[in-house]
């Protein structure tokens, strides 16, 4: 079935792009950067009048930005970053870039719900249709994937790795486990082969990266 096979691919695709050995440093970076947001709220009363509470996922979201930027300048994440201007503009937001794929990071209410709609994601999830509903029948790539760090809004009590869906505004393709369940770190076991996909044909996940390479050579850029 397509989506089955969508899924597949989403799955393949983020697995590839940000490697499960790496996904243990989220859950770390995300409760470093709650606990300095709510340090920081706690030392600035102006900060504690109800007005600023209400905002209190602002404070989050730029602690989060610095913990995450951090960890790609010091290697930590295995990425490169820009910030980007949101369509109006209005401001701007990190946008993390991986070889063959982009990500952003969002606080939402409900894990089994996309962020609200804006424009870059909205341009993003549209991208992706080619690859998640038609690349094995010969769709032409648009631009690169774009795929999600989400975490709980307010509490952290949740975080994932998602493929927003490319044809609904609610739905995922692929949605990681809660990764504050993981262990901290995770040290992977020399002795032991990694586990293989055998629900996953290697070549697609091949070709779909060919054909992103060719987009990005034919268009010379990344969006």
């Amino acid at each position: 079935p397509i989506r089955r096979a969508s899924m597949r691919t989403a799955e393949a695709l983020i697995r590839d792009q940000l490697p499960p050995s790496n996904w243990s440093i989220i859950p770390t970076l995300l409760r470093t950067a709650y606990r300095a947001a709510e340090e920081f709220i706690r030392d600035n009363p102006i900060l504690q009048v109800k007005s600023a509470e209400d905002n209190r996922g602002r404070i989050i979201q730029w602690s989060v930005d610095l913990k995450v930027e951090t960890a790609i300048r010091n290697g930590s994440l295995p990425c490169d970053y820009s910030w980007e201007y949101f369509d109006k503009p209005t401001g701007r937001y990190l946008q993390l870039r991986f070889p063959h794929s982009t990500a952003s990071i969002s606080q939402v209410s409900r894990p089994d719900r996309q962020p609200r709609s804006v424009v870059f994601r909205e341009n993003a999830r549209l991208r992706s249709q080619p690859v998640f509903e038609g690349f094995e029948d010969g769709v032409e790539i648009c631009g690169l994937p774009h795929f999600l760090i989400i975490h709980g809004y307010q509490n952290l009590n949740f975080a994932h790795i998602a493929m927003p869906s490319a044809d609904s505004r609610v739905d995922y393709e692929f949605r990681t486990a809660n990764l504050m369940n993981i262990p901290h770190e995770i040290q992977p076991d020399p002795e032991v082969a990694p586990t293989e996909d055998t629900d996953f044909d290697p070549d697609e996940l091949g070709a779909l990266k060919d054909e992103i390479e060719k987009w990005r050579k034919d268009h010379g850029g990344d969006e």
